[in-house]
């Protein structure tokens, strides 16, 4: 068997491995996190995590086959180890930046929903307790040229 084709096997086990590890720990781990941007909804979580974890691994597998070819021939062990080295690495640094993205844009509707909530008064005004001839606002507004 061709040193290239070693490494193209070995390539595709790993990178598929670490893919399917990643795609794994993010969706256990994740979860609780999507539960809390999506204000408790489970069962939304749950369905967007799955919808997640499927474009991760559409985004991945396609960027690890396309990702497969070498330009050059590999005849010895160090070409092998060097070729890998390269291939595993960008795999790595794309689960990497996607895994990155994600939180981003999670953390992101994260924030848009804790203002949401701070927005809204726990309770309705129950009106303003201040003096009874003054009013709720501030007195009058006296301009210093009228002295009125």
């Amino acid at each position: 068997m061709d040193l290239t084709v070693v490494t193209y096997v070995v390539y595709l086990v790993i990178s598929l491995a670490l893919t399917v590890w990643v795609a794994r720990t993010l969706s256990r781990n994740g979860r609780v996190f999507l539960a809390d941007v999506l204000q408790g909804n489970e069962k939304l979580a749950d369905a967007v995590n799955h919808l997640l974890v499927v474009g991760f691994y559409l985004v991945n597998l396609g960027f690890v086959t396309l990702y497969l070819k070498s330009a050059d021939a590999v005849e010895h062990a160090r070409g092998l180890f060097e070729a890998l080295s390269v291939k595993v690495g960008v795999v790595l640094l794309v689960l990497g930046v996607m895994h990155l993205g994600n939180v981003y844009v999670l953390n992101k509707i994260r924030r848009r929903g804790i203002m949401e909530r701070e927005q809204t008064p726990p309770v309705p005004p129950q009106g303003w307790t201040g003096p009874v001839d003054k009013g709720p606002g501030p007195g009058p507004l006296v301009t210093p040229a009228t002295g009125a």
